[in-house]
């Protein structure tokens, strides 16, 4: 009989930790837990039991027109201190490094380095649904306020903008490499980016619906105006101009933001962002998955639509299926590269506790043919 793989192996022993307490909080975390067909079950029990009670149509409208006030609220309050930096971003996204490795391994998912590891004793603190570990940008960008009036004087300024950007006279035009983070929240992907790759070529944006969250990543120490523009964006209102042209951005990253989005407007947004992106250009994405810990956790009236939130700081989150996603980018024309699940769990051994957490990893790459 052929020897097992070292993956069904790992799985396996994956499952017995499960089973043996004592081996369980001698780690910190593991990568790619198998669910057993009971704890999907209880999964999705917990999911039908919490959406059975929805929110009322007049309520759900008012966290709709005061998205961006929540947001805001939500970064004058915990401002840079509440989520961490993200160490593992260039292990599972290699085209943020400076080598700009463009061979896109379908297969990673990374394992935790030392240094994350050395957090692990502050899993387990979620506050309203957000949690510390990876989940920096539950949402910075959310849903715009409906349509949105825009003046005549904002129509002519992004007339100007959109002139000056046929003219090759925009913020990184000079750049041989660019990178748009949407949803960059208080810059904990932004400038890692920044500080790592000091490519010559390499210019960043990065953009938030949240002026307040903007603010952070202007007012940081680390902002270089030379290599980096942040901006305010409302990513959900067409009219809300881009400081780059179309078909300029090597590379879009998308970490925890799609999800705050209201699920009607998702494909829009998709769309939008594929344009910005190069033939042969990326979206990267990293986001909540089905029965993650944090959907697992709502309570009754919390839900506002089939696996759509309201935390209870007013800020929202969807929980997707790899193939809801894999929709969404096809339909705007992307190829796929990576769809991947992780499902991991996380252990905090001074308070003996465990979480099972449930992302999803994406690469989209615009083709460098136009499709038939």
């Amino acid at each position: 009989m052929a020897a097992p793989s070292a993956e069904r192996e790992r799985r396996r022993f994956g499952q017995r930790l499960l089973t043996d307490p004592a081996r369980l909080f001698q780690h910190n975390a593991w990568d790619n837990v198998e669910w057993s067909e009971e704890q999907e079950a209880s999964a999705r029990s917990k999911v039908q039991e919490n959406s059975s009670q929805l929110l009322p149509q007049d309520k759900q409208e008012e966290y709709e027109v005061n998205a961006k006030r929540y947001w805001n609220d939500f970064y004058k309050i915990h401002e840079n201190g509440f989520f961490k930096d993200r160490h593992w971003l260039f292990t599972e996204f290699p085209e943020l490094a400076p080598n700009r490795n463009s061979s896109q391994n379908g297969d990673s998912l990374h394992e935790f380095s030392p240094k994350e590891e050395s957090n692990s004793e502050g899993l387990g603190r979620c506050e309203n649904g957000h949690c510390a570990l990876e989940t920096r940008t539950e949402g910075q960008l959310n849903p715009s306020q409906g349509t949105a009036e825009v003046c005549t004087e904002d129509l002519a300024a992004q007339e100007h903008r959109e002139l000056n950007q046929r003219d090759g006279d925009y913020p990184g035009s000079a750049a041989s490499y660019r990178v748009l983070e949407v949803g960059c929240g208080a810059g904990n992907t932004v400038f890692p980016i920044l500080q790592t790759n000091n490519d010559p070529g390499l210019f960043v944006y990065c953009c938030d619906f949240s002026t307040t969250a903007v603010d952070l990543v202007q007012n940081n120490a680390e902002y270089d105006s030379s290599r980096c523009f942040a901006f305010v964006h409302d990513l959900c209102n067409d009219l809300s101009p881009f400081p780059m042209p179309e078909e300029s951005l090597d590379i879009v990253i998308l970490i925890f933001v799609l999800s705050a989005i209201l699920p009607e407007k998702m494909q829009s947004v998709v769309t939008r962002l594929s344009r910005l992106l190069k033939p042969g250009g990326m979206i990267l994405l990293r986001d909540y998955g089905r029965y993650d810990l944090a959907q697992l956790r709502f309570k009754k009236g919390q839900c506002l639509s089939e696996n759509f939130y309201v935390r209870g700081d007013g800020t929202r989150v969807y929980f997707f299926t790899q193939d809801e996603l894999d929709h969404l980018f096809t339909t705007a024309g992307l190829e796929k590269i990576q769809n991947l699940v992780d499902r991991r769990l996380q252990v905090n051994r001074g308070k003996q506790m465990t979480m099972y957490r449930v992302w999803i990893q994406c690469k989209y790459r615009r083709p460098t043919t136009p499709q038939p």
